[in-house]
């Protein structure tokens, strides 16, 4: 399919657990009613899993707004809150641009090139915690 404008993400975005890590792509643009929905599905798996890390793979969106800005700073602070790290991968230069632009820091998330150094990234600093003590998270 050879679209001229992003497709528009609705429903439903997939979240796949490779190891201790979730990994979201994201195609596209977001809408309101499935940026909730990926927020809450990532929460619980978080919850129910105890994974470590979740990697965001931006690479197929052409177009950062305040409202995905603000999204990916709020999948951020949910996540640190579960004892989990967020990496937003593959960002275009546009994009990075665009974020300066409107002022968005994005606290809380950390970038990397590409989904394989993202997910280096929570590998290198996945805390290491002892069978039965809580999970703490490394500085």
């Amino acid at each position: 399919m050879n679209e001229a404008h992003p497709r528009p993400v609705t429903g439903h975005v997939p979240v796949l657990r490779l190891g201790d890590v979730l990994l979201v792509t994201l195609q596209g643009d977001l809408h309101d009613s499935t940026a909730q929905q990926l927020q809450q599905d990532l929460s619980e798996t978080i919850s129910r899993t105890g994974v470590r890390g979740v990697l965001i793979d931006i690479s197929g969106v052409e177009i950062v707004d305040s409202f995905l800005g603000r999204v990916l700073a709020e999948i951020a602070a949910q996540s640190k809150l579960l004892a989990a790290r967020t990496v937003v991968a593959g960002m275009r230069p546009a994009v990075a641009i665009t974020l300066v632009e409107l002022g968005l820091t994005l606290p809380g998330l950390s970038t990397a090139l590409s989904t394989e150094a993202g997910m280096e990234l929570l590998a290198q600093h996945a805390p290491v915690t002892r069978p039965g003590s809580p999970r703490q998270e490394s500085p």
